[in-house]
């Protein structure tokens, strides 16, 4: 008691010291131009003034509708439209860059292609990502797009451990539990199907069709889960995060095809692609290639078929003018819950009207000085907070080859998967 009257006496002889006001953070609010596609529901959008005409229209510029250019041009089709609403091309994986370092704004990796996703390896053989293939026929990748080490690590119980599957804290029940949710999904992976497919494949439209596996589609991941005996808390969240990092939804709203699916078609490497831009560098090379093709700033608002043709209206916002693009195929790259606005008879297809997209906020944080690593496992390029409603940070300087930084960027993720999709993205709209 003497000793700790004595301490709190010499603090409060101690002078006061104040403390530096914290300098201002500036920045400002970017995002998908909502205003202008909100237009979709007005129906007051001017009628063409203008025409012209190509083979292929290709209705959206994020990744989808760049690659479907891209394939068209190695095929020696020369003869399309990519059509941008955005000022710039690349949906979700769009990008940006300050004076410390090129960063993402959505997708920020690829998982390694696996041996059908057979016009992703082609892609990656023309930009140089994939350098040749072993003896075993196995792809060789540039080392410097494989995510260096270290790359995960998550914060439990006030410290940080390698990985994302919680151990720190685990039970032996908890390990016992990852040990067989890892051989079953061990067994959906090296399963195949009697039509000679793999069980869950990229793309997931070359997976098997077998009844059993597509039963998975009617029950949600969290209730496989529960099943099958899965309670662990740490697994019910590692799943859960996947789900999340993946969908922008919770286990329970994910079904459990899509949530094997995460897991199973990947492969047991962990090993990732990256860029400090994410996918971003993806959307520059193609731009590159697509530059003659691409008309941004190109609201369609209209697809109608016709006996010999398909005819398009995309409307300029910045000049306030439509233009009638006559093409002889449409190639639907947007987001699918506009198709009802653009495309007649596309509204009595059920699933067009109850398709969703969950909304996500991204932030970009430039950071004067890299934060001291302590606590456990040091800075890694994917940094999660274990039951957090955000999915952490990656930082974008991870992938950088100069030798010595000084500061980087964290780029954070935050689903919003609360609740209703519509409901949160009002909410996200309406935050200043």
């Amino acid at each position: 008691m003497l000793g700790a009257a004595a301490a709190l006496s010499a603090a409060a002889l101690r002078p006061l010291v104040r403390r530096a006001a914290p300098p201002p953070i500036s920045g400002e609010l970017l995002g998908a131009s909502h205003q202008v596609g909100h237009l979709l529901r007005g129906g007051s959008l001017p009628a063409p003034t203008s025409e012209r005409k190509t083979t292929v229209a290709i209705v959206g510029g994020g990744i989808s509708g760049l690659s479907a250019g891209w394939k068209l041009a190695k095929a020696g089709m020369h003869d399309f439209e990519i059509l941008e609403l955005e000022p710039e091309c690349g949906g979700n994986s769009r990008w940006g860059e300050n004076e410390v370092s090129r960063f993402p704004w959505g997708a920020h990796y690829v998982p390694l292609p696996t041996p059908e996703s057979r016009a992703v390896r082609e892609l990656f053989e023309e930009l140089g990502v994939i350098e040749g293939y072993d003896l075993s026929g196995r792809p060789i990748y540039k080392e410097e797009f494989l995510c260096f080490s270290p790359q995960e690590r998550l914060f439990r119980h006030g410290r940080w451990q390698e990985g994302l599957l919680p151990l720190v804290g685990a039970t032996r029940k908890d390990l016992d539990e990852y040990e067989r949710f890892r051989r079953v999904l061990a067994a959906y992976r090296e399963r195949r199907g009697e039509d000679g497919r793999r069980a869950f494949a990229i793309p997931m439209e070359l997976s098997s069709r077998e009844a059993d596996l597509l039963a998975l589609d009617r029950v949600s991941i969290r209730e496989f889960l529960l099943v099958n005996g899965f309670t662990s808390t740490g697994l019910h969240w590692y799943v859960d995060y996947a789900c999340r990092d993946d969908f922008g939804c919770r286990a329970a709203d994910v079904s459990a095809w899509a949530g094997i699916h995460y897991f199973a078609s990947r492969g047991e490497e962990a090993a990732v692609l990256t860029w400090p831009e994410g996918n971003g560098w993806l959307v520059a090379r193609l731009c590159e290639r697509l530059r003659p093709q691409i008309r941004t700033d190109a609201l369609v608002y209209s697809i109608a078929t016709e006996p010999s043709r398909t005819v398009v209206h995309a409307y300029d916002p910045r000049t306030d003018r439509t233009t009638r693009v006559v093409a002889e195929r449409v190639v639907f790259a947007a987001p699918k819950h506009v198709l009802p606005y653009v495309l007649a008879d596309a509204g009595r297809a059920p699933w067009v009207g109850a398709f969703e997209y969950a909304p996500w906020m991204v932030a970009n944080l430039t950071l004067r000085a890299f934060p001291e690593s302590r606590r456990g496992a040091p800075l890694c390029w994917d940094n999660v907070t274990y039951d957090s409603a955000s999915l952490g940070y990656v930082v974008a300087t991870h992938q950088s080859l100069r030798t010595h930084l000084d500061k980087t960027v964290f780029t954070y993720y935050l689903p919003l998967a609360g609740g209703d999709p519509a409901a949160e993205r009002r909410r996200l709209l309406d935050t200043p």
